[in-house]
Protein backbone atom coordinates (compact mmCIF):
# COMPACT_ATOMS: atom_id res chain seq x y z
CA UNK A 1 0.00 0.00 0.00
CA UNK A 2 1.74 3.38 -0.98
CA UNK A 3 0.55 6.92 0.12
CA UNK A 4 -0.13 9.61 -2.62
CA UNK A 5 0.02 12.56 -0.41
CA UNK A 6 -3.20 14.90 -0.58
CA UNK A 7 -3.82 18.62 0.31
CA UNK A 8 -5.84 19.05 3.68
CA UNK A 9 -8.01 21.05 1.84
CA UNK A 10 -11.03 22.61 3.48
CA UNK A 11 -14.50 21.32 5.04
CA UNK A 12 -17.00 20.72 3.18
CA UNK A 13 -19.74 23.75 3.52
CA UNK A 14 -22.52 21.26 4.89
CA UNK A 15 -19.96 19.73 7.31
CA UNK A 16 -19.59 22.69 8.97
CA UNK A 17 -23.38 23.89 8.81
CA UNK A 18 -24.43 20.52 9.96
CA UNK A 19 -21.77 20.52 12.78
CA UNK A 20 -22.22 23.86 14.47
CA UNK A 21 -26.03 23.66 14.22
CA UNK A 22 -25.61 20.56 16.30
CA UNK A 23 -22.96 21.49 18.37
CA UNK A 24 -23.17 25.07 18.97
CA UNK A 25 -20.53 25.30 21.33
CA UNK A 26 -18.18 23.05 19.70
CA UNK A 27 -16.25 20.15 20.51
CA UNK A 28 -12.62 18.70 20.66
CA UNK A 29 -12.72 17.95 17.84
CA UNK A 30 -14.32 20.64 16.00
CA UNK A 31 -11.70 22.88 18.29
CA UNK A 32 -8.91 20.87 17.24
CA UNK A 33 -9.39 20.94 13.11
CA UNK A 34 -9.64 25.03 13.96
CA UNK A 35 -7.36 25.71 15.88
CA UNK A 36 -4.82 23.00 15.17
CA UNK A 37 -6.07 22.49 11.23
CA UNK A 38 -2.43 21.90 9.68
CA UNK A 39 -1.52 20.04 12.43
CA UNK A 40 -0.15 17.17 10.37
CA UNK A 41 0.31 16.89 6.90
CA UNK A 42 0.63 13.53 4.79
CA UNK A 43 4.18 14.49 3.57
CA UNK A 44 4.94 13.98 7.27
CA UNK A 45 4.10 10.19 7.14
CA UNK A 46 6.10 9.47 3.34
CA UNK A 47 8.59 7.60 4.44
CA UNK A 48 6.68 5.41 5.73
CA UNK A 49 4.86 4.00 3.10
CA UNK A 50 6.36 2.39 -0.01
CA UNK A 51 6.65 4.69 -3.59
CA UNK A 52 4.84 2.08 -5.52
CA UNK A 53 1.21 0.27 -4.72
CA UNK A 54 -2.37 0.85 -3.92
CA UNK A 55 -2.77 4.11 -2.99
CA UNK A 56 -3.84 4.04 0.99
CA UNK A 57 -5.85 6.36 3.34
CA UNK A 58 -4.70 9.96 3.95
CA UNK A 59 -2.45 9.31 7.08
CA UNK A 60 -2.98 12.41 8.19
CA UNK A 61 -6.23 11.31 8.92
CA UNK A 62 -5.34 8.34 10.53
CA UNK A 63 -2.95 10.58 12.81
CA UNK A 64 -5.66 12.81 13.99
CA UNK A 65 -8.29 9.40 14.49
CA UNK A 66 -5.52 8.28 16.64
CA UNK A 67 -4.92 11.86 18.83
CA UNK A 68 -8.60 11.60 19.09
CA UNK A 69 -9.26 8.09 20.32
CA UNK A 70 -6.52 8.27 23.02
CA UNK A 71 -8.22 11.19 24.35
CA UNK A 72 -11.52 9.62 24.70
CA UNK A 73 -10.11 6.44 25.41
CA UNK A 74 -12.36 4.20 22.65
CA UNK A 75 -10.77 1.15 20.70
CA UNK A 76 -10.32 0.96 17.14
CA UNK A 77 -13.24 -0.24 16.34
CA UNK A 78 -15.27 2.24 18.37
CA UNK A 79 -12.90 5.16 16.69
CA UNK A 80 -13.90 3.34 13.12
CA UNK A 81 -17.68 3.97 14.21
CA UNK A 82 -17.02 7.47 15.50
CA UNK A 83 -15.75 8.75 11.96
CA UNK A 84 -18.81 7.10 10.31
CA UNK A 85 -21.02 8.38 12.88
CA UNK A 86 -20.28 11.33 14.46
CA UNK A 87 -20.43 15.00 12.65
CA UNK A 88 -17.49 16.65 14.99
CA UNK A 89 -15.22 14.33 13.89
CA UNK A 90 -16.36 14.49 10.32
CA UNK A 91 -15.87 18.16 10.77
CA UNK A 92 -12.21 17.49 12.39
CA UNK A 93 -11.35 14.90 8.91
CA UNK A 94 -12.96 17.35 6.76
CA UNK A 95 -15.19 14.46 5.59
CA UNK A 96 -18.60 14.95 3.60
CA UNK A 97 -21.36 13.72 5.83
CA UNK A 98 -22.05 10.64 3.81
CA UNK A 99 -18.63 9.51 3.94
CA UNK A 100 -18.13 5.95 4.66
CA UNK A 101 -15.03 5.87 7.25
CA UNK A 102 -12.58 3.14 6.86
CA UNK A 103 -12.35 -0.65 8.38
CA UNK A 104 -11.03 -0.19 11.91
CA UNK A 105 -8.12 -2.12 10.90
CA UNK A 106 -6.11 0.47 9.71
CA UNK A 107 -5.49 2.10 12.66
CA UNK A 108 -3.64 -1.05 14.01
CA UNK A 109 -1.82 -0.99 10.93
CA UNK A 110 -0.82 2.99 10.73
CA UNK A 111 0.52 2.16 14.76
CA UNK A 112 2.67 -0.73 13.53
CA UNK A 113 4.21 1.28 10.48
CA UNK A 114 4.87 4.09 13.28
CA UNK A 115 6.41 1.42 15.13
CA UNK A 116 8.16 -0.77 12.63
CA UNK A 117 9.90 2.50 11.12
CA UNK A 118 10.84 4.48 14.68
CA UNK A 119 8.85 7.12 14.66
CA UNK A 120 6.68 5.85 17.32
CA UNK A 121 7.32 10.15 19.02
CA UNK A 122 6.31 11.41 15.44
CA UNK A 123 2.36 12.28 16.30
CA UNK A 124 3.54 13.89 19.86
CA UNK A 125 6.79 15.63 18.55
CA UNK A 126 4.69 17.39 16.04
CA UNK A 127 2.10 18.62 18.75
CA UNK A 128 4.48 20.06 20.79
CA UNK A 129 6.37 21.82 17.80
CA UNK A 130 3.13 23.53 16.65
CA UNK A 131 2.65 24.24 20.51
CA UNK A 132 6.12 25.91 20.95
CA UNK A 133 5.38 27.77 17.69
CA UNK A 134 2.17 28.76 19.01
CA UNK A 135 4.02 29.94 22.25
CA UNK A 136 1.92 27.47 24.42
CA UNK A 137 5.25 25.74 25.21
CA UNK A 138 8.12 27.44 26.65
CA UNK A 139 11.42 25.60 25.11
CA UNK A 140 14.10 25.03 27.87
CA UNK A 141 12.19 24.94 30.88
CA UNK A 142 11.42 22.39 33.56
CA UNK A 143 7.98 20.70 33.52
CA UNK A 144 7.07 19.69 37.25
CA UNK A 145 5.32 16.00 37.76
CA UNK A 146 4.58 14.55 41.04
CA UNK A 147 7.11 12.15 41.27
CA UNK A 148 8.96 13.63 43.55
CA UNK A 149 6.89 13.22 47.14
CA UNK A 150 6.89 9.76 45.34
CA UNK A 151 10.83 9.10 45.45
CA UNK A 152 11.19 11.12 48.87
CA UNK A 153 8.08 8.73 50.43
CA UNK A 154 10.16 5.68 49.15
CA UNK A 155 12.89 6.74 50.93
CA UNK A 156 12.10 8.41 54.06
CA UNK A 157 12.97 6.42 57.11
CA UNK A 158 10.95 6.34 60.75
CA UNK A 159 12.16 8.71 63.41
CA UNK A 160 13.77 5.84 65.44
CA UNK A 161 15.56 4.31 61.66
CA UNK A 162 16.57 8.19 61.00
CA UNK A 163 18.78 8.97 64.08
CA UNK A 164 19.60 5.42 63.89
CA UNK A 165 21.09 5.29 60.13
CA UNK A 166 22.59 9.15 60.55
CA UNK A 167 24.50 7.78 63.27
CA UNK A 168 25.84 4.84 61.48
CA UNK A 169 26.33 7.21 58.43
CA UNK A 170 28.54 9.22 60.11
CA UNK A 171 30.65 6.72 61.61
CA UNK A 172 30.72 5.18 58.14
CA UNK A 173 32.33 8.19 56.79
CA UNK A 174 34.71 8.88 59.97
CA UNK A 175 36.12 5.16 59.61
CA UNK A 176 37.64 5.67 56.46
CA UNK A 177 38.55 9.16 57.08
CA UNK A 178 40.21 8.91 60.33
CA UNK A 179 40.13 4.87 61.47
CA UNK A 180 42.57 5.38 64.05
CA UNK A 181 41.08 8.43 65.73
CA UNK A 182 37.58 6.74 65.52
CA UNK A 183 38.47 3.74 67.60
CA UNK A 184 39.77 6.20 70.36
CA UNK A 185 36.47 7.29 70.84
CA UNK A 186 34.00 4.29 70.97
CA UNK A 187 33.67 2.23 73.24
CA UNK A 188 33.26 -2.11 72.95
CA UNK A 189 29.47 -1.90 74.10
CA UNK A 190 29.15 0.12 70.60
CA UNK A 191 29.25 -2.81 68.68
CA UNK A 192 26.77 -4.45 70.59
CA UNK A 193 24.03 -1.98 69.98
CA UNK A 194 24.81 -2.28 65.87
CA UNK A 195 22.10 -4.53 64.94
CA UNK A 196 19.25 -2.40 65.69
CA UNK A 197 20.89 0.87 64.20
CA UNK A 198 20.12 -1.23 60.57
CA UNK A 199 17.06 0.49 59.69
CA UNK A 200 15.58 -2.76 60.16
CA UNK A 201 12.45 -2.27 61.85
CA UNK A 202 12.68 -5.89 62.92
CA UNK A 203 15.29 -5.61 64.33
CA UNK A 204 13.94 -2.80 66.56
CA UNK A 205 12.28 -3.65 70.46
CA UNK A 206 8.28 -3.13 69.51
CA UNK A 207 7.96 -2.34 72.77
CA UNK A 208 7.74 1.76 73.30
CA UNK A 209 9.18 1.84 76.17
CA UNK A 210 11.96 -0.17 74.91
CA UNK A 211 12.07 1.86 71.50
CA UNK A 212 12.42 5.04 73.97
CA UNK A 213 15.64 3.75 75.37
CA UNK A 214 16.93 2.99 72.23
CA UNK A 215 16.30 6.22 70.80
CA UNK A 216 17.71 7.81 74.27
CA UNK A 217 20.96 5.66 74.09
CA UNK A 218 21.26 6.07 70.39
CA UNK A 219 21.25 10.02 71.44
CA UNK A 220 24.24 9.80 73.73
CA UNK A 221 26.50 8.17 71.54
CA UNK A 222 25.30 10.67 68.37
CA UNK A 223 26.42 13.51 71.63
CA UNK A 224 29.28 11.68 72.48
CA UNK A 225 30.50 11.56 69.05
CA UNK A 226 30.03 15.22 68.33
CA UNK A 227 31.54 16.20 71.56
CA UNK A 228 34.86 13.95 70.65
CA UNK A 229 34.17 16.22 67.37
CA UNK A 230 35.10 19.31 68.87
CA UNK A 231 38.27 18.42 71.43
CA UNK A 232 41.11 19.64 70.21
CA UNK A 233 42.52 16.46 69.46
CA UNK A 234 39.94 15.80 66.28
CA UNK A 235 41.23 16.46 62.72
CA UNK A 236 39.45 19.69 61.88
CA UNK A 237 38.60 18.55 58.47
CA UNK A 238 36.04 16.06 60.29
CA UNK A 239 33.91 18.83 61.76
CA UNK A 240 32.93 20.07 58.17
CA UNK A 241 32.01 16.30 56.76
CA UNK A 242 28.86 16.35 55.26
CA UNK A 243 27.66 13.25 57.04
CA UNK A 244 28.45 15.22 60.52
CA UNK A 245 26.62 18.39 59.40
CA UNK A 246 23.93 16.08 58.92
CA UNK A 247 24.59 14.61 62.35
CA UNK A 248 24.30 18.06 64.48
CA UNK A 249 20.96 18.94 62.18
CA UNK A 250 19.01 15.84 62.87
CA UNK A 251 19.80 15.84 66.65
CA UNK A 252 18.82 19.17 67.08
CA UNK A 253 14.79 17.92 65.21
CA UNK A 254 14.36 14.29 66.61
CA UNK A 255 16.01 15.30 70.35
CA UNK A 256 15.45 18.90 73.13
CA UNK A 257 18.96 19.49 73.77
CA UNK A 258 17.84 22.01 76.20
CA UNK A 259 17.95 20.60 79.63
CA UNK A 260 20.93 18.65 81.46
CA UNK A 261 19.87 15.63 79.45
CA UNK A 262 18.68 15.11 76.02
CA UNK A 263 15.10 14.01 75.74
CA UNK A 264 13.56 12.13 72.60
CA UNK A 265 10.64 14.11 71.02
CA UNK A 266 7.36 12.31 70.12
CA UNK A 267 7.87 14.21 66.49
CA UNK A 268 10.93 15.97 65.02
CA UNK A 269 10.74 19.66 65.56
CA UNK A 270 11.70 21.67 62.59
CA UNK A 271 14.83 23.78 63.14
CA UNK A 272 15.00 25.73 59.85
CA UNK A 273 12.66 26.45 56.86
CA UNK A 274 14.57 24.16 54.77
CA UNK A 275 11.89 21.00 56.04
CA UNK A 276 12.73 17.90 58.21
CA UNK A 277 15.04 15.59 57.31
CA UNK A 278 14.14 12.44 56.50
CA UNK A 279 16.50 9.95 55.65
CA UNK A 280 20.79 10.82 55.75
CA UNK A 281 20.98 8.79 52.14
CA UNK A 282 19.09 11.35 50.88
CA UNK A 283 18.94 15.07 52.83
CA UNK A 284 16.70 16.09 50.00
CA UNK A 285 14.05 14.08 50.69
CA UNK A 286 12.25 16.00 53.35
CA UNK A 287 8.91 17.08 55.43
CA UNK A 288 8.03 20.75 54.20
CA UNK A 289 5.46 23.09 55.91
CA UNK A 290 3.41 26.02 55.22
CA UNK A 291 0.70 27.28 57.57
CA UNK A 292 -1.75 24.26 58.00
CA UNK A 293 -0.21 22.50 54.34
CA UNK A 294 2.38 19.50 55.28
CA UNK A 295 3.97 17.49 52.45
CA UNK A 296 6.89 15.27 52.13
CA UNK A 297 8.85 15.95 48.89
CA UNK A 298 12.02 17.86 47.57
Amino acid sequence: MSMKPQNLGSIPAETVRIAWAACPKGTLAMRLRDVLGDLYQDEQFIKLYPVEGQPGYAPWRLAVVTVLQYSENLTDRQAANAVRERIDWKYALGLELSDAGFDYSLLSAFRTRLVEQQAETLLLDRLLEVCKQRGWLKEGGKQRTDSTHVLARVRSLSNLECVGETLRAALDDLASLAPDWLVKQVTPDWFERVPPLRGELSLAPSAESQRTALAQQIDADGLHLLQALESPDAPDTLKDEASVQLLRRVWQQYYDLSGDRAKWRAGPQESSSEGIIRSPYDPGARTGKKREMTWLGY
